[in-house]
């Protein structure tokens, strides 16, 4: 059997502007009725005494599907020489918005009917926002019902003008406006003789000169990390990354970065469970590979393949969501965002603009999404998350929402946007604006302690280390205390039952440590695998006091420099080094005598 193209087209406008004329007529004129259907509507009207329309042959096909006849209107509408078109026509807006959103369709253009003797309506607008919010850039209008203002060249200009300017306001660029009369035939399959002014293509034409997705496979290779195993057996030391390949092939010997972390390995082996090792995989295959340089990443990563296009890693980014939650979407409530095997806590930013998928009426003064609302706004992820815009891909550019443990909204990412003024930054100020201080000062804990404030991490990206810088930061502490600092260790745990536990403790910590050194403490932290994001926010949370971040062994870093490095010997070695160094410091107050003497080769 022919495997043909296909490619998913959404037809929207008002009431009885005429779209379900437009697509019996493409239904009619490209031949992909049942045999006799079209003779049979018309006898019907015939014998009833009714005009015919080419919008019964909907109704008609829609009646044999529900008693049972294998015709699939939402499946396969019509087709022509060069592909077959699947017409997404939901019936309601609500059904309609949440399929669209939440990626039980899958949109790759738009046609968009404006009678030509009613002009445009409010619906027509609120339509093309509908259009606009779902991230679909093939846009056509079809100006319809030419016949009913005889084909004036004038008034097909001045809805051609209006409406251009208003999609213009929407980031809508129309690729063409169509003069038709869906009724009639013109310049649908066929151009007309009625507009000898319009040159353009007709609607079939325009159709197969849209632009179709690739298929996954041609596309970039994605694969979410699904988990790590690690085989410990006759000396098996292999790590094998498990997941299932979305898009895109890879084979061994390409090199793979892994996202967020930037990590970079080269493949070494495609493993599969009981069967032989594989030289290459490909789209929806669940698939382990080895590495030829052992690394430590966190299941939830997005692995890709370096010599092609990358995703965007970004905390703050314009999606638009379906909700349909329980309780409204409101600002400043920690959700569980879910992409791909990532999970991740994530924050409503900003309300942009919001569709009741009810009504159609767009708001864009509203301060919280309510059930059934359609909202276009601005997200934020407490560590930056890799993704794909749905205009590039849609494999990973979809998500879901979870509140209260029940997936609550589904959406699409359509680009990234700036982190200024992130709820961070602004937390940060906050918190620091609000703060009452008491009568005592650091210069007079200082005299009294006699050593200075200072918050002391450390972090590796040894596995072999894992444990040994817990076990490094509770020896410091003591024997500090033994010494008369005042002084204070507290951990990180290494396992968290997910990536959103882990980001509140970072976020913990950090706040901790600001308590712990304006009371003058020297607090000290251990957090294995500490990663560029996590280091930044450690000293953007602790920028008015003093931070040190020390890894020891491999770094677990890719571009974060951090104020020491330590080549691992025995725990008492490295204990000792920092003790003196610590004390070396607070009694010198030189800051680069830190930095030269801790570094060791």
């Amino acid at each position: 059997m022919e495997n043909r193209e296909q490619m998913n087209i959404v037809i929207v406008g008002h009431v009885d502007h005429g779209k379900s004329t437009v697509i019996g007529r493409l239904l009619a004129d490209t031949g992909s009725l049942p045999e006799g259907k079209l003779e049979s509507v018309k006898e019907y009207c015939r014998k009833n005494s009714r005009p015919f329309e080419y919008a019964f042959l909907l109704d008609a096909l829609k009646d044999e599907q529900a008693q049972g006849i294998t015709i699939d209107t939402a499946r396969c509408f019509f087709k022509t020489n060069k592909r077959d078109y699947i017409i997404i026509d939901a019936p309601g807006h609500i059904e309609f918005l949440k399929n669209m959103v939440t990626g039980a369709s899958r949109a790759e253009a738009a046609l968009l009917v404006i009678d030509a003797n009613e002009g445009i309506k409010e619906n027509s607008k609120r339509h093309g926002h509908i259009v606009s919010m779902l991230g679909i850039k093939q846009v056509v209008v079809l100006v319809n019902k030419m016949d009913l203002v005889d084909f004036d060249r004038d008034v097909f200009n001045s809805i051609t003008e209006e409406f251009t300017e208003f999609l213009n306001k929407i980031n809508i660029n129309p690729i063409n406006f169509i003069p038709i009369s869906a009724f009639n035939g013109d310049n649908v399959a066929e151009k007309s003789c009625e507009t000898p002014w319009y040159d353009g293509h007709t609607v079939l034409m325009q159709l197969d000169s849209f632009a179709n997705r690739k298929e996954d496979i041609q596309l970039p290779f994605r694969m979410p990390v699904q988990d790590i195993y690690k085989f410990t057996e006759e000396n098996d030391h292999r790590r094998i990354v498990a997941g299932t390949i979305l898009s895109g092939t890879i084979k061994a010997g390409d090199e793979v970065v892994f996202l967020p972390s930037k990590k970079k390995s080269v493949i070494n082996s495609i493993e599969g469970f009981n069967v032989n090792s594989a030289e290459k995989a490909g789209v929806g295959q669940a698939i382990g590979v080895t590495l030829k340089t052992q690394i430590y990443i966190k299941s939830g990563e997005l692995m890709v393949r370096a010599d092609e296009i990358q995703p965007v890693l970004s905390s703050r980014f314009r999606v638009n969501i379906f909700w349909v939650g329980k309780f409204p979407l409101i600002k400043n409530k920690d959700y569980k965002l879910k992409i791909g095997t990532s999970r991740i806590t994530v924050k409503l930013a900003e309300i942009l603009n919001i569709i009741d998928a009810a009504e159609l009426n767009i708001n864009t003064y509203k301060d919280q999404v309510e059930r059934h609302d359609v909202a276009e706004c601005i997200l934020e992820t407490v560590k930056p998350i890799a993704f794909d815009p749905i205009s590039h891909m849609e494999l990973t550019g979809r998500f879901v929402i979870v509140d209260n443990y029940e997936i609550s909204g589904g959406g699409i990412i359509l680009e990234s946007v700036s982190d200024k003024g992130s709820t961070l930054h602004h937390n940060i100020g906050k918190s620091e604006f609000f703060w009452e201080k008491g009568l005592v000062s650091s210069n007079m804990r200082e005299d009294l302690y006699g050593h200075k404030a200072k918050f002391v991490v450390l972090t590796s990206g040894n596995e072999e280390y894992e444990q040994s810088i817990h076990k490094i930061g509770k020896e410091l502490e003591f024997k500090l205390f033994k010494s008369n600092y005042t002084t204070y260790y507290l951990g990180i745990a290494s396992h968290t039952s997910d990536s959103s536990d882990r980001d509140s403790q970072i976020r913990q910590i950090g706040e901790l440590a600001i308590l712990f050194a304006d009371a003058g403490h020297i607090f000290i932290t251990s957090v294995f695998n500490l990663d560029d994001y996590e280091a930044e926010k450690l000293k953007l949370l602790n920028q008015t006091h003093e931070i040190k971040i020390v890894n020891i062994g491999e770094s677990p870093f890719d571009s974060f420099v951090p104020d020491a490095d330590i080549n691992y010997s025995d725990i008492g070695g490295v204990v000792d080094s920092l003790c003196e160094l610590i004390k070396n410091y607070n009694k010198n107050g030189v800051e680069e005598l830190w930095d030269r003497s801790i570094t060791r080769n």
